[in-house]
């Protein structure tokens, strides 16, 4: 039965047996991961969980993508480890808080736009990673105590109700999809498991989820330049590897949805999340595309299946811990391992022969720098930079001149390409100044002057021309590029009058 849900101004139809059917899936996928990133960052269980449900909460309900999951993650976690070995974790504590700050501000200066640089083989390599990642840290779960892989018995069974878990979260959609394939799967596993008494390791082997709500306590660290100076580094790379992976995980959701989330509603929406979790003793996150994922496949749209996934979360630590770490941990591996399969692009890898060598470059460097680094942000920013200098490099080589002499014996250059830095070289050598008449045009009705390294381009061409008693104008200047050499050599004679009042596509951005 579907109604309409009005929440914090926000509008839209909802399925209300598929968002908490899906909530509770979520919640149940969410409390393994919690306390393993709550390891890896060498905290309490308990830290990974609240910071869970509070950035779960939180952002379901202020986010700016409805659907989107956050929680405590690994790329949070391998930032915060050595501040937690060094300093504490009040120290973690404070840095979280500052991170979330960072995040409100990024979001209230509107930076989320920034993200419309990220180019699709940076995105494709981001997510393949990210699909690696999840999966190889799957295959801790088939190894013992000591580190061993399993073998015998206890092998065969885990792999057999993990291959059980993924049949049925593959193939229960193609029968019927009014329960969700992935909670279907867990229900499943866990009344085999029940049933027939089988030895295998549940989630209460890793670490008991038993806690209250979230204490609220400020961290207690002294209020110097010198602590500032300990915290900022560790919240400046949380803050931004959050809001990467957050708003990359959103542009994701958007493509599959096939709807548009708010880049900056979602950056301000992690920021308060992230400060409410410094202040109820969490260790802080972003969005969890593993988790996104899960919901997303499970049909939830609205922000009612994040809320329930966190308030469930909260409940099975108050209430229902006994039973929650009853469930076996083969049936969250063979869901996450499912996962790691949807997040995979595999399009992409019909792109190593149809697309530009430089993108697949690009697309298998930002996947190894994810998988084996666990970098996103350097993952991404890597890619972005080499993206640009493709780009420019690209760019450099298409400035072109279609040269002719008019009636009045006047030469004209007419420009085509962009004149940045990097293309100053190649229209330098266009020109054959010695030969020239007395009286040269260039014409940059179908160019455009880009930077400083233009405009000195420029004026090297021009004084060349006056040592040898030549003359030139520059003619067909859109406005931004007159302002641009408002204040270049007054040797560079610019023909204004002539110059119509025409706009390109990229003024707007």
């Amino acid at each position: 039965m579907k109604n309409y849900l009005n929440l914090f101004d926000f509008s839209q139809r909802v399925d209300y047996k598929t968002e908490v059917l899906s909530g509770l899936t979520v919640a149940m996928a969410l409390i393994p991961e919690a306390v393993a990133f709550a390891f890896i960052a060498g905290l309490s269980p308990l830290t990974g969980l609240y910071a869970a449900f509070m950035m779960g909460l939180v952002t379901s309900i202020l986010g700016g993508r409805p659907g989107m999951i956050s929680g405590a993650t690994g790329a949070v976690a391998v930032v915060i480890v050595s501040l937690a070995a060094t300093h504490g974790v009040e120290y973690v504590f404070a840095a979280v808080v500052l991170a979330g700050i960072l995040q409100v501000s990024a979001g209230a200066l509107k930076l989320g736009k920034f993200m419309r640089l990220v180019p699709h083989p940076v995105i494709f390599g981001f997510v393949n990673g990210l699909a690696i990642i999840i999966f190889m840290s799957q295959l801790d779960q088939f190894k013992d105590s000591t580190g061993a892989w399993l073998t015998g018995g206890s092998l065969y069974l885990l792999v057999g109700l993990v291959l059980l878990t993924m049949l049925i979260i593959w193939g229960l959609p193609k029968l019927t999809k009014v329960v969700p394939s992935s909670l279907t799967a867990i229900l499943v596993v866990f009344g085999v498991v029940s049933l027939l008494n089988l030895d295998t390791k549940t989630v209460g082997d890793i670490a008991s989820i038993q806690g209250g709500f979230p204490p609220f306590h400020l961290p207690a660290v002294p209020l110097t330049f010198e602590t500032l100076q300990i915290i900022f580094p560790y919240a400046a790379i949380v803050a931004g590897v959050g809001l990467i992976e957050s708003l990359l995980t959103l542009n994701i959701i958007d493509e599959i949805t096939e709807t548009r989330g708010r880049g900056n509603k979602e950056a301000v929406a992690q920021g308060i999340a992230n400060m409410l979790s410094g202040v109820f003793s969490g260790m802080g996150g972003c969005a969890m595309i593993g988790q996104s994922l899960i919901n997303i496949s499970s049909g939830a749209r609205a922000r009612l299946s994040g809320i329930v996934a966190s308030v469930m979360l909260l409940v099975f630590i108050m209430f229902g811990s006994s039973l929650i770490e009853q469930v076996p941990m083969a049936a969250l591996t063979g869901l996450m391992i499912m996962v790691s399969i949807g997040t995979f692009e595999w399009a992409s890898l019909r792109t190593f022969t149809k697309m530009p060598k430089s993108d697949v470059f690009l697309m298998v460097l930002v996947t190894l720098i994810t998988a084996v680094l666990h970098n996103l942000a350097l993952a991404v920013l890597v890619g972005v930079i080499l993206a640009a200098l493709f780009f420019a490099w690209d760019n450099a080589k298409r400035i072109r001149a279609r040269k002719s002499i008019d009636a009045n014996g006047i030469k004209h250059y007419e420009m085509y390409g962009p004149l940045f830095f990097g293309s100053v070289a190649a229209f330098a050598e266009k020109f054959d100044i010695q030969n020239d008449p007395n009286e040269v045009i260039i014409d940059f009705a179908e160019s455009r002057i880009v930077d400083m390294s233009a405009i000195e381009a420029l004026n090297r061409i021009t004084e060349r021309y006056l040592k040898v008693g030549k003359t030139v104008h520059l003619k067909h200047l859109s406005p931004d590029c007159l302002k641009l050499i408002a204040n270049a050599d007054k040797l560079v004679d610019v023909n204004v009058i002539e110059d119509p009042k025409y706009k390109l596509a990229i003024d707007k951005l």
